[in-house]
């Protein structure tokens, strides 16, 4: 929940605002695009929500849970047990194997890698279709297949909200519709929250709802017609 959330950068005569008071509220279990031209402000927006960046004013609560007052620690705490991310990008470490990729977060969180983190990572990748790349090298799957990795990574944690930036933009039209109907059982069968940013118009269709962002603040808001 965003309650008139701003974000500037730089100070004094410098100073740019870039988000102008965003109010917005994500129920559980809600698919939502977010759209708008390049530099409208939806990076910056994601970021905010995903707890990368904090906001100059205003309030963003996580679960409830309100973050202004949190410190690094705190933030990483909830940002690591309660959102995911799917990056255009998939940032996966080349020299380890699909499952280690899957297992990382749960291996940051606990200190050392133990087999119940190597089962849950073994069992979403075959919910993602990849159980029988578990042992490949990440820098040997395609392009597909590795964002399929780094769907089931930001899964791992079983977080409440998935932010998805781009998460089909480097991917061919048949992967993209692969990835986006992947997206969507997940939501479906674990009732995850997504807020997907998108330039792709089909895919936006394809979401219950459509944000829409010109300028730093949001212009439209609509649930989808699909």
């Amino acid at each position: 929940q965003l309650s008139g959330l701003r974000k500037s950068y730089g100070s004094g005569e410098t100073e740019n605002e870039i988000l102008h008071g965003i109010d917005l509220q994500l129920a559980k279990g809600e698919f939502a695009a977010l759209i708008g031209p390049s530099g409208s402000g939806k990076s910056t927006l994601l970021n905010l929500i995903g707890l990368l960046d904090r906001p100059n004013s205003g309030s963003l609560k996580i679960d409830g849970e309100e973050t202004r007052s949190l410190d690094d620690t705190d933030l990483t705490r909830l940002r690591g047990q309660r959102i995911g991310f799917v990056f255009q990008h998939h940032h996966l470490i080349p020299a380890f194997t699909a499952v280690e990729n899957v297992a990382m977060p749960l291996l940051v969180a606990r200190g050392r890698p133990d087999a119940e983190m190597f089962a849950i990572a073994e069992k979403l990748l075959e919910q993602v279709g990849l159980a029988d790349r578990r042992d490949y090298l990440a820098n040997r799957l395609s392009g597909g297949q590795q964002q399929r990795v780094a769907i089931a990574r930001a899964l791992v944690m079983n977080p409440s909200l998935v932010l998805a930036d781009e998460p089909t933009g480097n991917l061919d039209t048949h992967s993209a519709d692969d990835v986006f109907t992947l997206l969507r059982e997940v939501n479906t069968r674990l009732q995850t929250t997504f807020l997907i940013v998108t330039h792709d118009q089909r895919l936006a269709a394809r979401c219950d709802r459509i944000i829409e962002m010109v300028d730093g603040q949001i212009v439209a808001d609509q649930a989808n017609a699909r």
